[in-house]
């Protein structure tokens, strides 16, 4: 029995999704996004002293 489920599982094709971009692409992204976000953050600080 166990060698009928392994035979089978090996027939079956395997399922390959291919990335629009590397791997990397999506982490230096992301890390933009962040960065962007902080400087905006960053931009707000002090604002309510100004008056």
């Amino acid at each position: 029995m166990a060698t009928s489920i392994l035979a089978s599982v090996a027939a079956t094709p395997h399922v390959v999704y291919e990335l629009p971009i590397p791997p990397i692409g999506f982490g230096l992204i992301t890390f933009a996004i962040l960065m962007f976000l902080g400087v905006i953050t960053l931009s707000w600080k002090g604002i309510a002293h100004r008056h």
